[in-house]
């Protein structure tokens, strides 16, 4: 049974984003990007991990680097005290 985005998050589950630059098959001196999103624990990240072995193994073209971002969408809000008022006109 798969758990929800919910159950995920409240399990400390965050969204990762990662853009990974490959070369092109059949024009290797092109890159081209590829946006990946799911779901992933920090700081081992085992989707983001299998999936860049999944490109690595099954995709033809090949990859010349990854970038990604974390972050945990349940988290303390934050909040300010603001003491003052901007008027214009």
């Amino acid at each position: 049974m798969q758990m929800s985005e919910t159950e995920m998050m409240l399990k400390g589950y965050g969204l990762t984003t990662a853009e990974l630059f490959y070369h092109m098959p059949d024009h290797i001196h092109v890159l081209n990007t590829f946006i990946w999103q799911d779901y992933d624990l920090a700081p081992d990240y085992p989707k983001l991990f299998e999936f860049v072995e999944f490109w690595q193994n099954e995709i033809d073209g090949p990859l010349h680097s990854v970038s990604f971002t974390h972050r945990k969408l349940i988290a303390a809000g934050e909040w300010r005290n603001m003491k003052g008022e901007f008027h214009l006109h």
